[in-house]
């Protein structure tokens, strides 16, 4: 078997340039920390607050739109018995983030939220919270299952 030179000289440049950026975005985060006002993990979780929209768009679209959705939304449209107009996820994706850009974002950012989970916490405590965070734990839990099962295809 020969070795394709020419893929493992693209993969390599590819993983150079993945570790150029790394290491260029550190060394942005290092200062734009010494800027902002929150602490360390503000700063890594919500960007020091100062993400711009276009931004905050493709960092939300990129967290949700992954494998899962793209071979689901795939599996659905090649069902010839359910096809494109059973494909709801294109369209429940985008309503809830226009939803809760509408209506969450303001009021969250005003009173410093870093999670949806921090108004639960504040409102009814530690005990609550640990409680709704156990379908969000199980949702996680699955969405990660659904990615790794992918990765047989």
């Amino acid at each position: 078997m020969a070795v394709n030179w020419l893929g493992l000289v693209s993969i390599g440049v590819f993983y150079i340039i993945v570790l150029g950026t790394g290491i260029w975005a550190s060394r942005k985060s290092k200062r734009e920390e010494k800027k902002c006002s929150g602490n360390r993990s503000e700063v890594a979780m919500v960007g020091g607050r100062n993400l711009n929209v276009y931004v905050s768009i493709f960092t939300m679209t990129a967290t949700w739109v992954g494998g899962g959705y793209i071979m689901g939304s795939a599996e659905m449209v090649y069902n010839p018995t359910k096809g494109l107009v059973w494909t709801v996820a294109p369209l429940a994706f985008s309503m809830t983030l226009i939803i809760g850009a509408l209506f969450f974002v303001k009021p969250m950012r005003s009173k410093n939220y870093v999670t949806l989970m921090d108004p639960f916490q504040e409102k009814y405590g530690n005990k609550v919270s640990a409680v709704l965070f156990i379908p969000a734990l199980i949702g996680d839990i699955l969405w990660i299952a659904c990615i790794l099962g992918l990765l047989d295809c």
